[in-house]
């Protein structure tokens, strides 16, 4: 074989070895629950009559994605009684975590928006908690199972798992529910939780960290609050130590608002002006994921060129434009080549500022403290999907479509003046050394 050919084939074979391809089953795992508790919940709630001022505060339940560093700790470090012994710290957390989040699911999946709303929201809560808590489980299981010069395929493979999962619980959900009922439609995805729950199982616990293995001196007391001072409070205390820190957590959570605005009512929309749910989800998920994988590579080629900062202007332009494109859809109605356009554009450009965004995150984060610190850093960027775009339905219900997309293309512009602040005043982000 000649050696270039056998460097690519070397190069595939990796995305298919035991340990790698296990990720990509957990990452399809993470990426399930998500739009089951956000848009396609959101559907199934207009589906149901519900007004769009209510669906806007159902993004609230989702909440648990942005606030998943504060029990991240206690993942991380308490045993669980009987599956800690059988399957390990990490496996025994995954494992309680996915059958949570597959009887949420279910449970979700029996319960009548129409007649009793508060159940819908209860369940919708106990999911995203659990799969909150599965992201955590995860992130730290597949950086401690691979070794380094297995990470890229790894996170490639997480990020391919995620991806078709949130195929599945779009296109697949709202597809199966125009045929055979929302009920069916959870119960299907419910099933396909046992994807990750076998990964889970087959998979190997990883090497007790050096830190968790040695011996302690001193009291339990004494040892118990170091260990929650450097897991909890250093982190904070590190990234709180640097200037302007305040103004790029207001960066962080205020650079995605416009594009979140957009995200909570899409659905509806879609639905409300008269495109079918099959429509809907074979457009926007299909199509839509393809014009995503494209604006991945745009923007990392663009971080790549220009710096994090420069992309992240063009990012962020960009998204604020493509709210004027569903603006657009709105005034001419249900055409279906118009909806083509109108995802494509908007995938292409959520893209663009996602992967720009994530690079100025992790650009962000201490090396001593990653894993909190980016949770921290990404649960921020969640609370702008969750928290600030839950009155998106209220407005919505207050004014017309094409005003409505209008209005929400201008919130993006103060994430874009904390920019253009920031880029006068602090340097572009690269990874932080530790410090003392």
């Amino acid at each position: 074989m000649p050696p270039r050919l056998q460097g690519w084939t070397s190069a595939v074979a990796v995305y298919f070895e035991f340990r790698v391809f296990l990720i990509l089953l957990l990452g399809f795992s993470c990426g399930l629950p998500l739009l089951l508790v956000y848009g396609t919940l959101s559907a199934w709630l207009h589906d149901e009559g519900v007004s769009l001022t209510v669906i806007g505060w159902f993004s609230i339940a989702s909440s648990a994605y942005a606030l998943k560093f504060l029990w991240a700790p206690m993942v991380d470090r308490c045993p669980l009684p009987f599956l800690t012994r059988l399957l390990g710290q990490r496996r025994g957390w995954l494992l309680l975590a996915q059958c949570c989040v597959m009887a949420a699911i279910l449970m979700l999946g029996t319960t009548d928006p129409a007649e009793d709303l508060l159940w819908t929201a209860l369940w919708a809560v106990v999911l995203a908690f659990s799969s909150a808590t599965q992201d955590i489980v995860v992130d730290a299981y597949r950086i401690e199972i691979l070794d380094e010069e297995k990470m890229g395929a790894g996170a490639a493979n997480y990020v391919v798992g995620y991806r078709v999962a949130t195929f599945a619980s779009g296109a697949g959900a709202l597809v199966i529910a125009d045929q055979a009922g929302w009920f069916s439609a959870y119960a299907v995805m419910a099933i396909l939780v046992a994807v990750g729950m076998a990964a889970t199982l087959f998979g190997p616990e990883p090497v007790r960290r050096v830190e968790e293995a040695v011996t302690h001196t001193g009291s339990k007391l004494a040892h118990a609050i170091e260990v929650l001072r450097r897991a909890v409070w250093m982190p904070f205390a590190e990234f709180m130590s640097r200037p302007h820190w305040l103004m790029i957590l207001l960066f962080i959570a205020l650079y995605k608002y416009g594009d979140a605005l957009l995200g909570v009512m899409a659905n509806p929309f879609y639905l409300d002006i008269g495109f079918s749910k099959t429509e809907v989800g074979l457009v926007t998920k299909g199509f839509g994921l393809a014009a995503t994988i494209i604006g991945g590579i745009v923007g990392g080629a663009f971080v790549a060129r220009y710096g994090t900062l420069k992309a992240l202007m063009f990012g962020g332009i960009l998204q604020a434009a493509s709210n004027a494109v569903f603006a657009l859809q709105a005034y001419i109605g249900p055409e279906l080549p118009m909806l083509f356009v109108t995802i494509g554009v908007e995938n292409l450009t959520g893209g663009i500022g996602t992967i720009a965004f994530v690079a100025y995150l992790s650009g962000l984060c201490n090396v001593a403290y990653t894993a909190t610190q980016f949770a921290m850093l990404s649960s921020l960027m969640g609370f702008s999907r969750t928290v600030l775009a839950s009155g998106g339905g209220w407005l919505a219900d207050q004014i017309d479509w094409v005003s409505y997309f209008l209005l929400t293309g201008l919130a993006a512009i103060p994430g874009l003046v904390l920019l253009i602040w920031l880029m006068k005043r602090v340097p572009p982000p690269a990874v932080q050394e530790a410090r003392p």
